[in-house]
């Protein structure tokens, strides 16, 4: 068995135990491949102290074999939580952990009943996701690559924002850009706003041509070797006002306040605090409309979660954004978002691209 696969199934063991359950079934596919390696997208995992069984289909055979060692493989045929429940059942009183998070409320019931009454269930949120927010040495160098391919990638797209070119016409060049340099896809679909589009923090590309005189905001994340990136830059379509220019700066200050206070034992509140504080004092802070910042790894959006008020404490191997941004409806949005890793000296910002105001 793989020293970190080893390791990850120890540290649910210790987690089990202390939660008083006597196996965990992990349902939630980026929390299996994590824990054992296979990627296929039908499984369950069961991890007991004595053993971890994967179950999934006869399309995953070969695969399930080729990516787990150390990790029996049950290959069912029908409704996988049927045949986990049926597997369950007999498992008479034992403490069975699951995550409500990750279970349909049709699938909580179809495998209650396929496991039988005598089983005892264990609500867990959250069990190995609080493993995952800490990252090895091996999954900051997948992220570290991750982050350099989307800053490469950021950088020559900033090139082709002109008039007329659409948001499509930058989106579409993210997404091929990306799987050129090696990608397997998309953190998530690319968003390009421009003008007032731009005061929309989660906007989707659609056909509208950039115009002159006018805010872009271009956010892109990479998935390399299954670990994801996430940068977002904001650029103006010739001068820009003294106005706008006050808000950029306003928004660059907050991002370095922000960055700055990462250090472990920090709270992600403060963080979030810390880039609030800036924006608040230049009058700014009701434009703020979202948290600092959010975990990032095998999902996009993982723990801890940098906003406001949070009290858990970072960890060195913590993986953040870092992205304040204001949105003034009617004239435009600025977001300027990198990737962090907490250190025991502070920050190592993951992300390259230049963060200085482009005038295009």
């Amino acid at each position: 068995m793989p020293a970190t696969t080893n390791i990850r199934l120890r540290q649910v063991r210790h987690a089990l135990d202390a939660a008083g359950a006597g196996a965990l079934l992990e349902t939630h596919l980026p929390n299996i491949y994590y824990l054992c390696g296979f990627s296929g997208d039908s499984g369950a995992l069961l991890v007991d102290s004595a053993s971890a069984t994967l179950f999934t289909d006869g399309r995953f055979t070969v695969q399930a074999k080729e990516e787990t060692r150390g990790i029996r493989v049950h290959i069912h045929t029908g409704p996988l939580l049927e045949a986990v429940g049926a597997h369950l059942r007999a498992r008479r009183r034992q403490r069975v952990a699951v995550s409500p998070a990750h279970l349909s409320l049709g699938g909580w019931k179809v495998l209650r009943k396929a496991a039988g009454a005598n089983l005892k269930w264990v609500a867990i949120d959250g069990l190995v996701e609080s493993l995952r927010a800490v990252k090895d040495a091996a999954e900051i160098d997948r992220m570290r690559d991750a982050a350099g391919l989307g800053s490469t990638v950021m950088e020559e797209v900033i090139r082709m924002v002109r008039p007329g070119v659409t948001e499509l016409d930058i989106a579409a060049e993210i997404g091929y850009r990306m799987r050129r340099k090696g990608a397997s896809g998309e953190s998530f679909e690319a968003i390009v706003a421009a003008g007032p589009r731009s005061a929309l923090p989660h906007a989707r590309p659609t056909a509208r041509r950039i115009g002159k005189n006018e805010l872009v905001v271009l956010d892109l994340g990479a998935i390399l070797r299954r670990y994801c990136s996430d940068l977002t830059r904001t650029v103006h379509v010739g001068k820009a006002s003294a106005r706008v220019r006050q808000w950029y700066y306003a928004v660059l200050e907050a991002q370095a306040a922000a960055r700055h206070a990462l250090k472990p034992g920090v709270t992600c509140g403060a963080i979030d605090a810390a880039a609030r504080n800036v924006l608040d004092r230049k009058g700014l802070g009701r434009y703020f409309v979202h948290s600092t910042g959010h975990g990032i790894g095998l999902e996009i959006h993982e723990d801890p979660r940098i906003a406001r008020d949070q009290k858990r404490l970072l960890d060195a191997g913590n993986v953040v954004t870092v992205e304040p941004g204001v949105y003034v409806e009617g004239v435009g949005g600025i977001r300027i978002e990198d990737d962090a890793l907490v250190t025991p000296r502070g920050a190592e910002i993951l992300t390259t691209a230049p963060r200085e105001f482009l005038e295009l």
